[in-house]
Parts: structure tokens; C-alpha cells; sequence
């Protein structure tokens, strides 16, 4: 294997993911599959979906 290939490879290894950068994967693997199924949607439909599910998210956390 090349030598920056792999060195690559290996800092890919050690990074850990922000919660932004989780944050965007979520949205793009959403977008992926959810626009292969109807291809209206958008990614500001998205977006409005996953604001509406953290509001719920912390909504439920201070309930319990």
C-alpha cells in the first residue's frame, strides 16, 4: 500500500468524531436513504426533522 495512503488510513484511525461532524453523517444518512424513497424531499426537510426530534429529545429529557 502507499506510504500517505496509509498514513492517512491511520490518522482516519485515531480521529474521534465531533458531534457536529456526527451530526452531519446522521443528516446525510437520512437524506440518502429518505430521498432514495421519494425523491421530493429535500434537505431542509431534513433539517426541520431532525430540529423537530432534538426539541422532542430535550423535551422528554425534562420531563423524567
Amino acid at each position: 500500500m502507499d506510504k500517505n495512503l496509509q498514513h492517512l488510513i491511520d490518522l482516519a484511525r485515531k480521529h474521534e468524531i465531533t458531534p457536529s461532524e456526527r451530526d452531519a453523517q446522521v443528516r446525510s444518512f437520512a437524506y440518502g436513504n429518505a430521498h432514495i424513497e421519494n425523491e421530493s424531499i429535500t434537505t431542509a426537510d431534513i433539517d426541520r426533522a431532525m430540529t423537530l426530534l432534538q426539541t422532542e429529545r430535550e423535551s422528554d429529557s425534562v420531563r423524567t
